[in-house]
């Protein structure tokens, strides 16, 4: 007679109230050994619990959105005729065996922001013996999962099996997916003992950076990128916001620059279709895009996020602002959904509010431009015979040069500065 056993919680690493985020199961659902049961997701990482063991389950005692600790109850399994516990999970030091499964930790998929979702590139056909966890971080390394040979039981791809597969191929020893090719002859990255020179201090980066840095390091390496600079008179934008912030402060709306540049850079990306679009994932067709949800970066205590404003053109400066101070405080308060960075054609990152005359801002894989803001600045500007003192914004405009060359970069930006300077131009 098939036994009925408790599959629980195993060793986490200490964690304590880890939030369940997927449930991969249902009620009478068959699972084999190493099949994901649920996900869980701390600060720092998530965790795909497996079966233990083939079988059926009977019921699930969790659901999403649950927080739970090792040696919680996750599903009562009704166990397959002569199971044994999965030999391929990696043991836990105190794992309750044979019912508790071993988690197979990863870096959290990065939603969207950021900053951003990484291109459908990477194929997970049948041959890749890998978990789910595993999948998403080698989305978003852009690996080609198909390709990397897994050093655990049964062929099966670890993360380190994917770490290792970028570095060979940028030592040469692999081809990256998208075209990009190789990169030869890399120096090892120096091992150096810090500590031998003075005090030190390990801090670890947050999940968000460790997702967001894998994802620019491959920007930056695949594509070829060119900074446009322009500056922009904002003197009678300026003039008009501030009129508009006392016009809507009794709505609690406050009117910010940054909802003025979302609308002009609509405007101009309807003039410019080669800046809305996308290169597909063999590098060979330009996806141009009939919609325009824009990016925006987010300053957030654990590193930046990218949530997307959807449909801008279609919207008003008022509206615009209201959606940039909801998603922000969303961001800031970790309340941000992968839904809500997803879908994004092209990306304003903005630090005006902190200070700086320009900078190079990175794309945003699979967009095709990004554009930089700085703080603006009161400048002596010659008009009509004479100097007299306008407010000046800087822009920095980001593009991949395979989809546009130099001179479409110039055109964009001055557009750009055309529409910022006369705001009946939003309108147009």
């Amino acid at each position: 007679m098939a036994e009925i056993k408790n599959v629980l919680v195993p060793d986490i690493g200490g964690f304590k109230g880890v939030e369940v985020i997927e449930v991969g199961v249902k009620a009478g659902e068959q699972v084999s050994a190493e099949q994901t049961l649920i996900t869980l997701e701390t600060d720092k990482a998530t965790m795909d619990v497996p079966a233990p063991f083939d079988g059926v389950v009977k019921e699930l005692k969790i659901k999403v959105g649950d927080k739970v600790s090792e040696g919680d109850l996750i599903a009562l399994v009704e166990a397959s005729a002569g199971a044994a516990p999965a030999a391929s999970a990696p043991a836990a030091s105190a794992a309750p065996a044979p019912v508790a499964a071993a988690p197979v930790a990863a870096p959290a998929p990065a939603p969207v922001a950021a900053p951003a979702p990484a291109p459908a590139v990477a194929s997970t056909g049948g041959k890749a013996h890998a978990s789910p966890s595993i999948r998403r971080f080698a989305r978003e390394l852009g690996v080609d999962l198909t390709r990397v040979q897994g050093s655990a039981e049964k062929g099966r791809i670890t993360k380190e099996d994917v770490q290792n597969f970028v570095k060979q191929s940028l030592a040469g020893g692999g081809a990256s997916n998208n075209g990009g090719g190789s990169l030869p002859g890399l120096l090892p990255w120096p091992e150096v003992d810090f500590a031998k020179f003075g005090e030190i201090e390990s801090k670890p980066l947050s999940r968000i950076k460790k997702i967001s840095g894998a994802n620019l390091h491959r920007n930056w390496v695949m594509i070829p990128h060119v900074t446009q600079f322009e500056e922009a008179d904002i003197s009678e934008m300026e003039a008009f916001r501030k009129q508009l912030n006392g016009e809507y402060a009794k709505q609690g709306i406050k009117i910010t620059p940054l909802a003025f540049m979302l609308k002009a850079v609509a405007v101009t990306l309807k003039h410019f279709p080669d800046f809305n679009a996308s290169l597909d994932a063999n590098g060979e067709n330009l996806v141009l895009k009939k919609y325009i949800h824009i990016g925006v970066a987010v300053d957030t205590p654990d590193g930046l996020m990218v949530p997307v404003i959807r449909d801008v053109d279609q919207k008003g400066i008022a509206q615009l602002a209201q959606e940039l101070m909801e998603v922000s405080a969303r961001a800031r308060d970790k309340k941000i959904t992968a839904a809500d960075m997803q879908g994004g054609c092209f990306t304003i990152s903005s630090l005006g509010g902190i200070g700086g005359t320009s900078f190079t801002p990175i794309i945003n894989a699979p967009e095709v431009a990004i554009l930089g803001v700085s703080r603006s600045s009161m400048k002596p500007v010659w008009k009509d015979g004479e100097f007299v003192p306008r407010l000046m914004l800087p822009l920095s405009l980001s593009y991949d040069h395979r989809v546009i060359d130099g001179a479409a970069g110039a055109r964009f930006t001055t557009y750009l500065a055309h529409v910022l300077a006369d705001v009946r131009r939003m309108a147009v």
